[in-house]
Order: C-alpha cells, then sequence, then structure tokens
C-alpha cells in the first residue's frame, strides 16, 4: 500500500462461521452494502491440511484449503475505512499464531480498533428481541457498549478465534471488542439472522457508518416467524403427549431442502449479473444461495465480485 493509499482510521472486524451464523451474516452483510473489495489474501497452506476428501458418483473431488481473505472498505468523507476480515473456517490448530499474523497485518495497515461478531445462545424465543452483549479489550470501549445499551457480558468466556484474536489485539496494544448477538439455544445451529441485525445496528451506530438494513430485517422477520411457529407446533405436541399417558408424538420427519433446477439456476445467474453492476445486491445472491444449498458450490464466484474496487458506486476509485 503506498503512501496515497493510506487508510483513514480504519477499524478491523474479524468474522468466522459460528452458532446462528451471526457473525458470518454480519460481516457478508457489511461487505455486500458497503460495496467492499478485496485487500489480500492470507495463504492456506500456512495453517490448513486436507483432513479428508468427497466422494462423488465413484470419483474423488479436488479439495480446496478455507480461505481467509481481507475486504476494505474505503470511507467517500475520508473519517473512517472499514476492514472486514472472513474466514471460511478457523484453522484445527495453531490458532495463536494465525491471530498473531491477523493482528499484525492490521497494524501494519494502521488499524486503530479491532472488532469480532460472534453469537451467545440462551433461553430466549425466536419472537424476542435480540440483545447484544458486549465485552472490551479497553475502558473507552466499555464506556461506549454501556453508551449505547449493550448488555455488558459480566464473567464467561468467548470461545475460538472471536476471543483469541482480541487477546492477541490486547497484548499488542490496540483497543476493540466483542459484539454478541443473542440466539435462541433450541436453534443455535440454524441461521438466525436477527442477532446478526442487532449486532449491525450497534456497530453501526458506534461507527457512524450508515446501512441499509432493509434487506436484513426482511429476512429476520422470515426466519422469525417460520421459527417461532415450529417452536409453538412442537410445544403443543409435547403438552397433547403428557395429556396421553403412554403416547409419544411421532419424530419429525426432516425434509430434504429445495433443489436447484434450471431455472434455479438462470435466477442464480441473473442475480450474479446484477451484483457485479451493484455490490449492494450482493446480499439478495447470498440469501438466494443459501436458501438453495449452493452457496458452498458458488463461494468463490460470490466473493470474486468483491475483488474489483472499481464496480461498485459505493466504492473509491483507485
Amino acid at each position: 500500500m503506498t503512501a496515497e493509499e493510506k487508510l483513514h482510521d480504519p477499524w478491523l472486524v474479524a468474522v468466522w462461521p459460528g452458532m446462528g451464523g451471526v457473525a458470518i451474516t454480519a460481516g457478508y452483510y457489511l461487505m455486500a452494502k458497503l460495496g467492499m473489495h478485496l485487500l489480500l489474501e492470507f495463504p492456506a497452506t500456512e495453517f490448513f491440511d486436507i483432513e479428508q476428501i468427497e466422494v462423488k458418483d465413484g470419483l474423488i473431488l479436488t479439495q480446496r484449503l478455507p480461505r481467509s481473505r481481507l475486504f476494505l472498505w474505503n470511507d467517500p468523507e475520508r473519517r473512517r475505512d472499514l476492514i472486514v476480515f472472513i474466514g471460511e473456517a478457523q484453522p484445527p490448530a495453531r490458532g495463536g499464531a494465525f491471530c498473531r499474523k491477523l493482528i499484525k497485518q492490521a497494524k501494519t495497515l494502521g488499524v486503530r480498533r479491532v472488532f469480532t461478531f460472534a453469537a451467545m445462545a440462551t433461553a430466549m424465543r425466536p419472537k424476542q428481541e435480540s440483545h447484544v452483549f458486549g465485552a472490551a479489550i479497553d475502558r473507552a470501549t466499555l464506556a461506549e457498549f454501556k453508551q449505547l445499551d449493550v448488555r455488558i457480558l459480566e464473567n464467561g468466556n468467548i470461545s475460538g478465534l472471536n476471543g483469541v484474536l482480541l487477546g492477541m489485539a490486547a497484548a499488542s496494544g490496540l483497543p476493540g471488542g466483542c459484539l454478541l448477538g443473542e440466539i435462541p439455544h433450541v436453534f443455535s445451529q440454524i441461521p438466525f439472522p436477527k442477532a446478526a441485525l442487532a449486532v449491525l445496528e450497534f456497530f453501526s451506530a458506534m461507527t457512524g457508518i450508515e446501512l441499509d438494513f432493509a434487506e436484513l430485517m426482511e429476512h429476520a422477520e422470515t426466519v422469525e416467524q417460520t421459527l417461532e411457529d415450529f417452536l409453538v407446533r412442537m410445544e403443543h405436541a409435547v403438552e397433547e403427549a403428557h395429556s396421553q399417558p403412554g403416547h409419544l408424538p411421532e419424530p419429525a420427519v426432516a425434509q430434504g431442502g429445495p433443489r436447484a433446477g434450471d431455472a434455479d439456476r438462470q435466477h442464480i445467474e441473473l442475480l450474479f449479473s446484477q451484483a457485479r453492476e451493484d455490490r449492494s445486491r450482493a446480499f439478495e445472491l447470498k440469501q438466494e444461495l443459501d436458501r438453495l444449498g449452493l452457496f458452498h458450490e458458488y463461494e468463490d464466484r460470490f466473493l470474486d465480485l468483491f475483488k474489483d474496487p472499481g464496480s461498485s458506486p459505493n466504492a473509491t476509485p483507485p
């Protein structure tokens, strides 16, 4: 990066897949809505090894290692730039070394504060408000959390690299913290976008970076209603079983997700074309890929949309 490309008061946000898809959903939404572009990628072979191979129709498929990439948004008003790190997976070993490398790169880029996003599973119902919990590296960030009515995580632990990275940041003298979106523990393995929305609303208030939340809000409302309806049906089934001793409700039969047909594939290509013209529409594309269970298949193409900083009206020209 040349002197002319020096960043303005940049903050780093790091996300990995995890419970409720909270962090990764928030990260992708930031990337799409801000029209971010690829800044750099860490070599995968340094921290990942192929541990198994996939076989389909008798043929061994070529495997690729999880990718770890930094994406950049240049603030058009030159107040605060934003770097989002998206890791497709956490390294199975040497997580501390990985975080040290990420912090070293962040300091090279002039990053001033470091944040991670995560999830907190509680007894909340899907229809209830998703609160945001916070844990800070420094007292100034803790005060900001309190001012924004973030619920402070008084005691506990933050598992995985979401916490380790902040420990490395603290050791390097970088302030920041973790924002954890509340999810229902009974659905902890199901994407819960309402928690990602809550986290992003607080983060937007902290940074002063305005975001269009319309798509994420609509998605969150749909998932909330679906999960609440399912929970109510299960509760009724349990009540009926208890009222009839000796009779247990039949177990729910898992239904296969939607399968992509030719029409779906054509629609995906249309969304790719639209996202290339306007990267703010990329989240709509990701939602459709997730719905069809195809994101893994199209992941590289999706992220390639963010390689060119000049293809989005929200990006600052080089």
